[in-house]
């Protein structure tokens, strides 16, 4: 192979991936988050997930991202591995559609699709159009990748001899889809380089359908070198796919001959009969496998045990039935949620509590994931809440459920405050600043009164207790504001003095800042109850700041 011929292969590598990649991007900007809450909100069996996990996969076109979406909610709780493993092994099937994609005679397609793909790109009148455009331009320079391997690789039609080599030892068809596909990080361009050169008749079918094999293992590096640095639910997942791709790998190979011929015997061009190979072994891997995702979830948390407790869980109380059935029901439910977001938050002040005072270094990771849960707990009780104000509520239930809705925007500001604390702790830490004892002293005060205002405030939703309510929306929240103009203005005094850095009291200042929004946030929550007793309240704007 000379330079030349070794460029033109490569850069039409290189043409195909970047077709994937521009397709890819295309369509999860047309989605927007659509298919991330299609994960979130579909998953609640391993069926299910797998479905979704094969439909989203097929629209965006890659199955790292779908994988990489499914492992970021099994690390916010938001998900159990036994669901992710169902998503994961349905996005082994949605990827198979490149494969179905690229078997098609793209040859006369690669400059028609570019021409389109350009001109509603750079001359779409709107966003949608000019992402349609990015799609049909990527997908021409698939085709236009496909073209290019296929002619480059054409010389090597008179060396048919050095691959008549791997069609007598599969395992080594099976080593070279692995290695290649662990090289270049794409399991889509090995898919097509394979068809590309069973196409030019350099590889038999049963040799290209190993390699095919070999790939499923090879594209598993890609997860497990991302979750190397990754936490423990992560590495369960990559563990989870690599388990599943592997087993399914070993269950195929002493059956080869056999799939073989039955691929054979279907009929189409080589490359149409690998794609439907591709397509086969992922969907009877899939179906096989899938009746035993908790089993195989089980063993892997056995191998690798997770070190932290589950934070978040998902929602508990949104039950879909109660919409149309039992209005009233759905009102409280919404209301239970509610009080978990609460509880969520109370350990988020002691994931605090526990970074400034006990310097516990793994504080920030549990902290980071509950401030997720308690993002996603927002969003699905908008969305819950919506549905049911579309059932035609009673006053008196829209109003109560407002109230709930307003709260949940006020945990979720407090987790947002929490977040903002811990990120100054992490900031105090690299730049190696330090507070005296006084003022951590006073930070330790002001932060044990707010953590006092959500529980009480928690409680007193709970358990709808008036005088707690009422303790937190007067007695603590005058403590809170009378505490941060105190502490502010003995600070400022220190700063005066000289007892104190003037980057340490910037951020000192923005602790007591964050704090007193917090006390604000929980006095909101009390006046629910005020409210729903029929008191007038005061309470600020939720989310205001």
């Amino acid at each position: 192979m000379d330079l030349s011929t070794l460029f033109k292969v490569c850069g039409g590598i290189g043409l195909f991936l970047f077709g994937v990649k521009l397709m890819s991007s295309a369509l999860q900007d047309l989605a927007g988050d659509k298919m991330r809450t299609l994960i979130a909100s579909l998953t609640s069996s391993t069926i299910k997930g797998a479905f979704v996990g094969a439909i989203v996969t097929m629209v965006i076109h890659s199955s790292a991202a779908t994988t990489i979406m499914a492992v970021s909610f099994v690390q916010a709780g938001m998900m159990t591995l036994k669901q992710a493993l169902g998503v994961i092994m349905g996005a082994n099937i949605g990827t198979t559609v490149t494969a179905q994609m690229v078997a098609f005679d793209v040859n006369q397609l690669a400059m028609p699709l570019l021409g389109v793909g350009m001109v509603l790109a750079v001359f779409g009148r709107s966003k949608r159009q000019r992402y349609i455009g990015n799609g049909i331009f990527g997908f021409g320079l698939l085709c236009l990748g496909m073209e290019t391997m296929q002619s480059a690789l054409a010389f090597l039609t008179d060396k048919k001899e050095f691959f008549a080599v791997f069609a007598q030892h599969p395992m080594l068809c099976v080593a070279a889809g692995t290695v290649l596909t662990m090289i270049v990080q794409s399991s889509t361009a090995t898919v097509g380089l394979t068809i590309a050169m069973a196409t030019q008749g350099l590889l038999p079918l049963q040799s290209s359908i190993a390699i095919l094999l070999g790939n499923n293992l090879g594209t598993t590096v890609t997860a497990v070198l991302a979750a190397l640095s990754a936490s423990r639910p992560a590495k369960q997942a990559a563990a989870g796919h690599v388990f599943f791709n592997l087993a399914g790998v070993l269950l195929f190979l002493p059956f080869l001959p056999l799939f073989t011929h039955v691929i054979e015997a279907a009929g189409g061009g080589i490359a149409r009969q690998l794609a439907n190979a591709h397509t086969i072994f992922n969907v009877v891997n899939t179906v096989i496998q899938l009746p035993f995702a908790g089993l195989i979830a089980s063993l892997i948390q056995k191998i690798i045990p997770a070190t932290t407790e589950q934070l978040y869980s998902g929602a508990r109380f949104l039950d879909e039935r109660l919409l149309d059935t039992a209005p009233a029901a759905a009102v409280h439910a919404v209301r239970s949620e509610l009080v978990e977001m609460g509880s969520l938050t109370e350990k988020m002040l002691g994931l605090v509590h526990a970074a400034f005072f006990e310097n516990d270094a793994s504080a920030i990771e549990k902290l980071n994931q509950i401030e997720e849960g308690v993002n996603d707990l927002t969003r699905r009780i908008a969305d819950y809440s919506a549905r049911l104000w579309r059932r035609h509520l009673s006053s008196g239930l829209s109003r109560l459920l407002e109230y709930f809705v307003n709260g949940s925007s006020d945990y979720e500001r407090i987790g947002d405050h929490a977040k903002n604390l811990m990120e100054l702790r992490e900031y105090m830490t690299d730049h190696e600043l330090a507070f005296s004892p006084q003022a951590m002293s006073e930070f330790d005060g002001m932060l044990t009164l707010v953590r006092q205002m959500v529980e009480k405030s928690t409680q007193a939703l709970n358990g709808e207790n008036l005088d707690l309510a009422h303790e937190v929306a007067g007695v603590l929240e005058e403590r809170t504001d009378a505490m941060e103009k105190s502490l502010r203005h003995l600070h400022i005094q220190r700063l005066n003095e000289g007892l104190c850095a003037p980057a340490s009291g910037v951020i000192f200042i923005d602790i007591i800042t964050n704090l007193e929004r917090i006390g604000d946030h929980a006095t909101n929550v009390a006046e629910i109850i005020l409210a729903m007793h029929g008191e007038k309240t005061g309470a600020e704007v939720p989310g205001s700041y």
